[in-house]
């Protein structure tokens, strides 16, 4: 079955670690990604700082969208990243 071109694949996530710091990356299957970080199989990053919580998503419309915005996330200052967070 064909992925429906109208519904986003592509998902941006942050992610706090049990240590406060924040986390972001991209994945296709959310759930499987924070299962991964969850298992210290996910990122380097994150293996030490289990357990992981996810506290913001966006969905992107391809990888290449995804890591963009990803790159923008990760360069935010740290007041607008808070903000971005709590919505």
């Amino acid at each position: 079955m064909a992925a429906d071109p109208a519904s986003p694949q592509w998902h941006v996530y942050v992610v706090r670690c049990v240590d406060a710091t924040l986390y972001t990356g991209v994945a296709k299957n959310l759930q499987a990604r924070i299962a991964q970080h969850n298992a210290g199989r996910g990122a380097k990053y994150t293996n030490s700082r289990r357990p992981v919580t996810l506290v913001y998503q966006e969905a992107a419309a391809d990888r290449s969208a995804a890591q963009s915005r990803e790159h923008e996330i990760r360069h935010l200052a740290p007041q607008a990243k808070r903000a971005l967070i709590s919505g």
